[in-house]
């Protein structure tokens, strides 16, 4: 059988794909299926799209969606349907959260809910038997048509899961893309992670972590059988569960040797955790700041951090030798102008290496989603309104549109601005010999 993911890109030409394909993936092929990825990119027209997958010959299509994809792979799912009647499977956040809206159109046949490689191999089974995806039951795969189907405990054993099939990540120059852990303990009300953890609440365990052993042993694989120069771990937050994250510091630059990036948490880390990171090779920590608004976090997003323990952990980091990035947030319901100043004010503070700000979208499946939606916040045609990172969708009432534009339009000059200082050469210093 031959299965083609298809990654329906949103901004820029190189990112990582979906890693859930690259886990499907490795799962057909273990049974003795095809499988192959296509870039759908932003500029592609639709119909040409279309006659590329078309001319891949399917006889599965799969799709791993994002909120910010979806609009598109609507689109292209649509078309597809139009002209060929191959078997569409959605899965990913969206599709987990929102699979009525999904089976709601005519180009998706099925969702995959939560976690996807056991149900996905019962599915090929079925299929491989000859049975039709109309005709497919197992828990997880949802068909249209059909009733919920319920969900199967996550893999007990996260080791069991087979590495990620590296062809479909698109992945270059030798950077390679790993996880190490599924699930996240923290309650932040923005984000889907936690919410993977409740859909499973009285299944089965959805967080779980890899043994050191798997890990050092998919990386000698990789380099085994390609470039491995650098490595970007995109765990949610890699610095929990300390006494693992230190042995791990100690065997990277011991059976690996090369450096690699992380997303931590700045309440997870301490001098001591920092060091060790930064002797094992890390380069570079990417933290979740969202607002210098203490009552924001802590009220809103459920961060109770505090700007102070902030500012230290960015100047360790730094200190030792890693670059530190901040992300920020804007536009979050709760919001108010001054809180829009007060994270500006905190990142002078913070002094990050580097940067990203995006304006709040409300992701099904999320607490905060449902409040705005409890609310009134979202508009009635939220769901054809695309996830934009630079302008919001919410009517909220204490931001107006014009002050998130305003406030964003801020963040772009302290981006041009950072950019500009940092392209201007230091000054050489003047010998004793010169004066």
């Amino acid at each position: 059988m031959q299965i083609v993911f298809l990654e329906i890109d949103t901004d820029a030409e190189w990112a990582v794909c979906s890693l859930g394909p690259a886990f499907l993936a490795a799962v057909a092929r273990q049974a003795g299926h095809q499988a192959r990825m296509l870039r759908i990119p932003e500029s592609e027209p639709i119909d040409e799209a279309v006659a590329r997958v078309r001319a891949a010959g399917p006889d599965l299509i799969g799709i791993s969606m994002t909120t910010r994809q979806w609009l598109r792979g609507r689109a292209l799912a649509n078309a597809l349907r139009e002209v060929a009647d191959i078997p569409l499977l959605a899965g990913g956040l969206h599709a987990t959260f929102s699979p009525d809206q999904v089976l709601g159109e005519p180009g998706f046949d099925a969702v995959c809910l939560g976690e996807g490689e056991a149900p996905f191999a019962a599915l090929l089974r079925h299929l491989e038997r000859g049975g039709t995806l109309a005709t497919a039951r197992m828990q997880n795969i949802w068909i249209k048509g059909q009733p919920h189907p319920g969900l199967a405990p996550p893999v007990a054993e996260i080791d069991d899961i087979p590495f990620m099939a590296r062809d479909m990540l698109d992945e270059r120059y030798g950077v390679r893309h790993m996880t190490t852990q599924r699930g996240c303990p923290f309650p932040c009300t923005y984000c889907a992670a936690r919410m993977y953890d409740q859909l499973y609440d009285g299944i089965g365990t959805y967080g779980r972590r890899r043994t050191l052993d798997s890990v050092m042993a998919e990386l000698k694989d990789i380099r085994a059988n390609g470039e491995l120069n650098y490595v970007i771990f995109l765990d949610d937050t890699f610095t929990i569960n300390h006494p693992w994250v230190f042995e791990f510091c100690k065997r990277m630059p011991e059976e690996i040797g090369v450096g690699f990036s992380i997303h931590a948490r700045a309440e997870t880390l301490n001098p001591k955790l920092i060091a060790a990171l930064a002797a094992g090779g890390c380069k570079h920590v990417v933290f979740g700041v969202e607002s210098g608004s203490e009552r924001l976090r802590r009220e809103v997003m459920k961060r109770p951090v505090t700007n102070a323990r902030m500012i230290e952990i960015f100047q360790r980091t730094r200190d030792a030798g890693m670059i530190a990035t901040a992300n920020y947030m804007m536009g979050v319901p709760g919001e108010t102008r001054e809180d829009l100043q007060a994270t500006l004010d905190l990142h002078r503070e913070l002094k990050p290496t580097d940067f990203g700000y995006f304006v709040f979208y409300p992701f099904p499946g999320t607490q905060l989603f449902e409040h705005c939606r409890q609310h009134g916040y979202l508009p009635e045609n939220w769901q054809s309104l695309p996830a934009r990172h630079d302008a919001s969708i919410l009517n909220l009432p204490d931001l107006t549109p014009g002050d998130i534009a305003e406030n964003y339009a801020k963040w772009t000059q302290v981006r041009e601005e950072d950019t500009a200082r940092r392209s201007v050469p230091a000054a050489a210093p003047v010998s004793a010999s010169a004066c």
